[in-house]
């Protein structure tokens, strides 16, 4: 279990980190991120090692720590429901436009939704990764101690669903921001999922 962190962002310091296309390259472009979603450097309290993942399903927002008390925050979609894991893990993976299959207990909770997923039909073998693959340009597999878990860090052209409990247990950022975490966080780095229901990092 989890203990809570004192990990409080002290407020907005850098604005937005002003990424390119960070409004653009979603499914729908006339929809906009509202700014607030928008990744930004904060302050925070405690000196937490650099390049470590923090999630917050709470306020759905991900920090990617930094040097001195610092750190990335990135507005997230996080899993709905009881399909929310919290726990600690690491990078175990990472992979460029990823090709994606739902696992058997997706498949068994959701059989009409995956039958293109069943043997002898189209993608028995996997959906090739590319704009309308669910996990997006990019994917951070989480590992523990017995291996992968099966959980993921990954991209979406659905930008609606971010800042929301919509995925099947995984976090989601829209493709341009999964792109730019993608380019900073190592593999083996530290991933810390946070309880929901007060348990994540607090705000000040």
């Amino acid at each position: 279990m989890l203990n809570k962190r004192q990990f409080i962002s002290t407020g907005i310091a850098m604005g937005g980190l002003g990424l390119a296309g960070a409004n653009a390259q979603t499914a729908k472009p006339e929809y906009t991120l509202p700014e607030e979603f928008l990744p930004r450097e904060v302050r925070i309290r405690d000196k937490l090692p650099a390049g470590e993942i923090h999630v917050d399903p709470n306020r759905f927002v991900l920090y990617l720590t930094l040097p001195k008390r610092r750190a990335i925050r990135y507005t997230v979609g996080v899993g709905r429901g009881n399909l929310y894991h919290d726990g600690t893990f690491y990078v175990g993976a990472k992979r460029e436009w990823p090709s994606w299959k739902p696992t058997p207990a997706m498949m068994k909770r959701e059989p009409a939704a995956y039958k293109n997923f069943l043997p002898g039909r189209r993608y028995e073998k996997g959906m090739p990764g590319g704009p309308n693959n669910p996990l997006g340009a990019r994917a951070i597999y989480l590992y523990d101690k017995r291996g992968d878990s099966y959980l993921r860090i990954h991209g979406t052209n659905a930008p609606r669903t971010i800042g929301t409990a919509v995925s099947n247990g995984c976090a989601r950022l829209v493709n341009p921001h999964v792109i730019d975490l993608y380019d900073r966080v190592s593999e083996g780095a530290r991933v810390v999922l946070y309880k929901k229901a007060n348990a994540g990092p607090s705000h000040s």
